[in-house]
């Protein structure tokens, strides 16, 4: 069964830190593009960051450039979101998608397989 599941959200103070994990199973995640998107209600849910299937090209939304960073470790099937100097605008359920053909989009539709997504709140 193909299937991605996102773990480390939380409970944070604006200003912290968390690190959110996509691990997959059923597949490799290293010939997909990975994406992380996030949604809060009444809101579409946006594209936060996606990185390729080598790592090699990443983006970020405007809104948390210098502030998360994407990664991933083909060898564990895993990507991870790094955000640090958290706001709460950031808070919201944060999703991981796969894309197939290697390379990002920023369309939603573009994306295969979805995770069943991870809270994020920040706020004192």
């Amino acid at each position: 069964q193909l299937q991605l599941v996102e773990s480390g959200g939380g409970l944070v103070q604006p200003g912290g830190s968390l690190r959110l994990s996509c691990a997959a199973s059923g597949f490799t995640l290293g010939y997909y593009a990975i994406g992380w998107f996030r949604q809060t209600p009444g809101k579409e849910r946006e594209g936060v960051s996606c990185s390729s299937s080598s790592g090699r090209s990443t983006n970020y939304a405007d809104s948390v450039k210098g502030r998360f960073t994407i990664s991933r470790d083909n060898a564990k099937n895993t990507v991870y979101l790094q955000m640090n100097s958290l706001k709460p605008e950031d808070t919201g359920v944060y999703y991981c998608a796969a894309k197939g053909y290697y390379t990002c989009s920023g369309s939603r539709k573009d994306y295969n397989y979805w995770g069943q997504g991870t809270q994020v709140t920040v706020s004192s």
